[in-house]
């Protein structure tokens, strides 16, 4: 909703969005996107644009572009229809870093894009000087990427954080203790038969699990990212590559319930 009121495809409840005369957006969507099946691959990208920007200072051709975001020569003049779900998705993604946005908005890039393409926005991304507002629910891939964190907290509560998820998980669990201590300094002494009402705290089994959650998520941040180095690092035995991208996936699932877990609990800590 918030994406889609900033672009311009929702309106306001109330309030206003004020966009400069010189912002040009581009907006990455998760839903599917309908391309004429009976294009041809470098069709699409001619008619954008004949050049590209890639952020370093050079310019690429559509067909150097294409090889690029890792479409071979072969792959040029295939047709739309010809191509699976996630070439779509990494062609969609090209037509919208073709228009040189100078604010890119990405909305859960991780979902749909291989691993070898996620390497390749990353490097995109990092020679970026424009804009980037992600959405993600990949915590490694935010961590490389964002220097900046908007945290919905509920009730329209948003908090303004500078830094990245790591940052704020350091900062929330420190705050959680300042705020624990301060409560306990300031709180009287119950008089005798008097019940005081206290904050819920994590149970002795909850603790355990909260103190493991965070071994559990580390290992497996440092698992994904030796993934992700051993896939853009050449290998090219094709078992190995079905054996490393099934185990990405299923680490990639791991991490979003074991973080949702983890700040589930790290409400009582």
């Amino acid at each position: 909703t918030l994406l889609n009121i900033i672009t311009g495809n929702e309106p306001c409840d109330k309030g206003k969005i004020e966009v400069g005369t010189t912002i040009q957006m581009g907006y990455y969507k998760q839903e599917d996107v309908s391309f004429n099946k009976d294009k041809r691959v470098i069709e699409v990208i001619q008619e954008i644009a004949e050049d590209i920007a890639i952020g370093d200072g050079r310019r690429l051709s559509p067909t150097q572009f294409l090889n690029h975001f890792l479409f071979p020569h072969s792959m040029h003049y295939a047709y739309i229809g010809k191509l699976s779900g996630g070439e779509r998705k990494r062609l969609y993604l090209m037509t919208v870093l073709m228009r040189n946005p100078n604010f890119l908005i990405l909305d859960e890039p991780t979902n749909d894009l291989d691993i070898v393409t996620l390497n390749v926005l990353e490097d995109y991304l990092a020679q970026y000087d424009g804009c980037v507002l992600i959405v993600s629910h990949d915590r490694f891939f935010m961590d490389k990427v964002v220097d900046h964190l908007f945290v919905f907290e509920g009730n329209g509560k948003i908090k303004d954080f500078p830094g990245n998820y790591t940052q704020y998980r350091e900062w929330k669990s420190q705050q959680a203790k300042v705020e624990s201590n301060t409560i306990k300094a300031e709180q009287p002494q119950p008089k005798a038969k008097e019940r005081t009402e206290e904050k819920r705290r994590l149970s002795f089994k909850e603790k355990k699990e909260f103190e493991q959650l965070e071994i559990d998520i580390d290992a497996l941040e440092t698992e994904k990212k030796q993934i992700e180095e051993a896939l853009s690092g050449g290998e090219s035995d094709a078992k190995k590559i079905m054996e490393l991208s099934a185990r990405f996936e299923e680490v990639k699932k791991q991490l979003d319930e074991k973080s949702d877990r983890w700040i589930e609990l790290s409400e009582f800590a």
